[in-house]
């Protein structure tokens, strides 16, 4: 549900209203309306400060060291510049020790030469040239013209220096190298040096991180506080030569009397308005313990407008049941109702919520389980277990799954098509409605007229039939578009009857990757378990003990990828299916009071 906003106009005299906007940020209800989006060079400036504080928080946090007391004399914007000159230190260093682990390389093959020793024996007029050939093509016989020496060999070259007298061109079937800058002796000693270097500078930013996050999060809401001030101030307007102030904001319904109390205590006039079809209006949800869960997966995609529904209570259930039906196998739902409710108990209060949404989505895995009669990856159908035996013919096999993932793609997509008529209704009036409320006539009205007749519960008559395709179609084709002519409604109304009948078909088939999904998950689980069996009939000692360890990591595999996709593709049924049946439009902005 979308929460009633209240816009609120203030005018406020200029010696008091910093002060105001003081107790208006502590109040924390206010949504500042935004005039003018462009931003002078303190707020650019804030905000760069913002973007570099929060780098630095991501980069400590994940060095996963266990806090310690926090060290309140640390400063948190020399910090900031401490560890970003660090962290380019750390990568310079880093390179650095890359490149001398592939100079080691190349000296170890040459040895631990003597760079003066080289030099020295140039100025006597001994050169000395490296060369490296392939053994194929390297034959001693070839050099015996020069005085040469082998240092090394590898599988496939040889390394070898010429003395020459002269440093001119050779006419040899081999390429030249050169050595590194450095001996082996002295990379090694820069290695070493670079090492613990990277060390030291790690060990500082461990100690920031055990001590210096908490600093860093209050200076980053302190800023913020501060950017959020200097924003508001730039959204107001002057009146009377500047000595009145006019500010703008949003006020939820639930907040109302809060706010107004906040006003005339402190004496302040302003004025109340509704919300108007032209206002950027932003949104606040307000559902039920149950379909909040679900919220963060609706924002994803988008926020509703204004004046649309919210349809996060709607899509609910019906994503809670597709990813019980992709997953499919009790033993794994009962996995995330277990796990995640161990974890619960240590769990931060912002990660509750989800572990909550899990456990749910849990349950509805087991009752797909149920269904299925698939327990870790056990077929229950075809196992011989004595209790179960009465209730066998109750599981659903493989074509019955089908029928089912098509018979709740059928209702969602007309669920969908009842949302939409409420949503023209609402929006634009009755008649905008009764386009859709024929099709709903059409698919409903046709679908009891068919079931009755199956079930011999009426004769067949097609005057019954021809009634209410009669009356849908009339709605559809001259209510499609009631602001143009009667012409021009006919050619829409056409066109609507063939792209909804083809775009329907096309949703409904879409629900089949329901069953696909779970069959994949229930297959695999079954090969990893076949595969188990045959260890554990290997061995008689060793057996049992790979038996249960392949298990473990097979059936956690099996969970991990078969959940991501049981997420993923009830995302893309609700998003694209199920949003576009309901005439779903999105767009909506976040309601983010002016507050610390």
């Amino acid at each position: 549900m979308i929460i009633k906003m209240h816009k609120y106009t203030f005018w406020v005299y200029y010696k008091e209203y910093k002060y105001f906007l003081t107790l208006l940020q502590e109040l924390g209800i206010v949504h500042v309306v935004e005039k003018d989006k462009s931003e002078n060079h303190q707020m650019e400036y804030k905000h760069k400060i913002l973007s570099k504080i929060n780098q630095t928080l991501k980069f400590l946090k994940h060095r996963e060291i266990e806090a310690h007391k926090v060290d309140e004399s640390i400063n948190a914007e020399v910090l900031v510049k401490d560890i970003d000159s660090k962290q380019n230190e750390l990568q310079k260093s880093e390179l650095a020790l890359i490149e001398a682990r592939k100079s080691l390389k190349k000296a170890e093959l040459w040895g631990d030469f003597s760079i003066d020793t080289i030099q020295k024996l140039e100025e006597e007029g001994f050169f000395l040239r490296f060369f490296v050939a392939s053994k194929k093509k390297f034959k001693p016989e070839e050099f015996a013209e020069y005085d040469f020496e082998v240092i090394a060999e590898t599988n496939s070259q040889v390394y070898f220096v010429l003395v020459v007298r002269e440093n001119a061109e050779l006419a040899i079937d081999a390429e030249e190298t050169k050595l590194p800058d450095k001996s082996l002796s002295e990379i090694n000693t820069d290695i070493v040096a670079l090492e613990n270097k990277i060390a030291d500078i790690n060990a500082d930013f461990n100690k920031y991180a055990a001590s210096a996050i908490p600093v860093l999060e209050r200076e980053y809401d302190e800023v913020k506080a501060n950017l959020e001030f200097e924003n508001t101030i730039h959204q107001t307007e002057t009146y009377s030569d500047e000595k009145i102030k006019l500010l703008q904001g949003w006020v939820p319904e639930t907040r109302k009397k809060k706010i107004d109390a906040f006003l005339d205590k402190n004496k302040i006039f302003y004025l109340v308005e509704n919300a108007t079809k032209e206002d950027s209006i932003p949104i606040l949800l307000k559902n039920n313990r149950y379909s909040k869960l679900f919220e963060p997966i609706g924002k994803l995609f988008s926020l509703p407008s204004y004046s649309e529904l919210d349809l996060t209570i709607f899509f609910a259930p019906f994503f809670m049941l597709f990813f019980g039906f992709c997953l499919g196998d009790a033993g794994y739902g009962l996995v995330f109702i277990i796990g995640a409710g161990i974890y619960k108990l240590k769990a931060a209060k912002e990660l509750k919520p989800i572990l909550s949404l899990l456990q749910y989505l849990g349950l509805a895995t087991v009752l797909f389980g149920i269904i299925t009669g698939t327990f870790f990856g056990i077929n229950l159908i075809e196992t011989k277990i004595g209790f179960l035996e009465n209730y066998r013919q109750l599981f659903l096999n493989p074509d019955k799954m089908f029928n089912l993932a098509l018979i709740i793609g059928a209702v969602q997509i007309v669920f969908g098509m009842f949302i939409r008529a409420v949503n023209q209704a609402r929006q634009f009036g009755f008649t905008h409605a009764l386009s859709t409320i024929g099709w709903l006539i059409i698919i409903i009205g046709s679908s009891i007229y068919l079931g009755l007749t199956k079930a011999e519960l009426i004769s067949e008559t097609s005057t019954i039939l021809y009634a209410i395709l009669g009356l849908g179609g009339f709605f559809v084709i001259f209510f499609s578009d009631v602001n143009a002519n009667i012409f021009t409604r006919i050619g829409i109304g056409i066109w609507d009857v063939y792209s909804t009948v083809t775009g329907i078909f096309g949703d409904i088939l879409s629900y089949i990757r329901l069953f696909a999904l779970g069959l994949s998950s229930a297959i695999l689980g079954f090969v990893i378990n076949d595969i188990g069996m045959q260890i554990l009939g290997s061995s008689k000692i060793l057996g049992p003990v790979f038996f249960v360890i392949f298990l473990l990591i097979g059936h956690s595999l099996n969970i991990l990828i078969s959940s991501l996709g049981s997420f993923v593709h009830p995302m893309r049924l609700t998003f694209v299916e199920f949003y576009k049946n309901a005439g779903f439009k999105g767009g909506g902005k976040q309601y983010k009071p002016f507050s610390k």
